[in-house]
């Protein structure tokens, strides 16, 4: 068998969990799926703390045991459980309800780095997650971290890092040093999504607007990354990704940021624009080529987004272990008004399952 082969192999055959209908939180007794987590393991952040000044990102370890990173362009905290160990995090996700999560970096990142060090930084988290999958192969699966900035490399590791166990999904950020996620020299690692199936979990990195919203009250995150999600998947969409890899699933985070409220604007803009006038159909016909997760913070808000593109594009998500997610995820679905058992069991894990090929 052939290299390419072996792997798409590898890629497509399902993945097998049991089923307890005495535990699952789902009324059709499948597991319970967390698409948006959060992990950085600890030789990603001893490889950051080595080399990541020299590319001008410092971390520093807080004395309760958080992490900071800092840089000319950002300053980020994150709790100390994001890098706990996989036994607490096991204990945190039976609280929450949640059966499996898939592991995923967050800002920053890997793209502020030079490509070799982004290489190594995307080899060190693919390496520790795959391991944490392997020891928990029931509660854990992986989204590849990739160095974008060097499309080159960023295949060479995906490719690598699919015949790891555990990995599914591959993780992007919204931009990434000055570029846009529509930029042609990614073209080639969307082919290599498509044809083996992976769905790419985007999340903001480097925020729109930040020498404005850096300012006070957090609105760095609290404004920068639904404005920057809905940025990013207009760049999807009116730059020709979706177009060019019509078999490509790409997940929104925070229910999809801006986009449900502007996509109608966008609509409207296809029609009167002449920056547009190439465009032959509705923004919003490309709603239903995204998943979006649940992380709204209102029930109405989330109601009107699964009117809007199904209950089959929906995933739980819950933004672990920030304080801006979901405490109680499977809750916010179970009291949603007016769904089905079948379609809360889609969104509680459903959905994810399909994407995911977890049979």
């Amino acid at each position: 068998m052939r290299r390419r082969e072996f792997i798409a192999a590898l890629c497509t055959a399902p993945l097998v969990f049991p089923r307890s209908a005495s535990t699952s939180r789902r009324h059709d007794g499948g597991p319970v799926i967390d698409l948006h987590a959060h992990y950085f393991p600890e030789a990603w952040l001893k490889l950051v703390e080595a080399e990541g000044q020299h590319d001008g990102m410092k971390l520093t370890r807080t004395q309760g045991g958080g992490l900071q990173f800092t840089s000319d362009k950002l300053s980020l905290a994150s709790p100390p459980e994001i890098a706990a160990t996989l036994e607490s995090r096991i204990r945190a996700m039976d609280r929450r309800g949640v059966d499996i999560q898939v592991l995923s970096l967050t800002s920053p990142m890997v793209n502020w780095a030079s490509p070799d060090l982004g290489a190594r930084l995307s080899q060190a988290f693919n390496d520790a997650a795959s391991a944490g999958c392997r020891a928990y192969p029931q509660r854990f699966l992986f989204a590849a971290a990739l160095p974008v900035q060097a499309p080159d490399l960023a295949i060479q590791e995906l490719v690598r890092a699919a015949q790891l166990p555990g990995m599914r999904a591959v993780y992007f950020p919204t931009s990434y040093g000055g570029k846009e996620i529509d930029d042609k020299s990614l073209w080639p690692i969307y082919a290599q999504c498509e044809q083996h199936g992976w769905p790419v979990l985007l999340h903001p990195s480097e925020t729109i607007g930040r020498e404005r919203t850096s300012r006070a009250w957090g609105l760095d995150n609290l404004a920068g990354n639904p404005y920057d999600t809905g940025i990013a998947t207009a760049h999807l969409i009116f730059g020709g990704v979706l177009d060019a890899f019509p078999e490509l699933t790409v997940m929104l985070p925070h229910a999809g940021g801006t986009v449900p409220a502007v996509i109608g604007r966008w609509d409207r803009g296809v029609e009167v624009r002449p920056e547009l006038k190439d465009f032959k159909k509705p923004a919003s016909t490309y709603l239903r080529r995204f998943l979006f997760d649940i992380i709204a913070h209102n029930d109405q808000i989330l109601l009107n987004l699964i009117h809007m593109v199904g209950a089959d594009r929906v995933v739980l998500g819950d933004d672990y272990p920030f304080n801006m997610g979901l405490d109680r995820p499977v809750e916010v679905v179970e009291r949603l008004k007016g769904l089905s058992a079948k379609d809360k069991d889609a969104i509680l894990g459903g959905n994810a399952a399909a994407v995911l090929k977890i049979a």
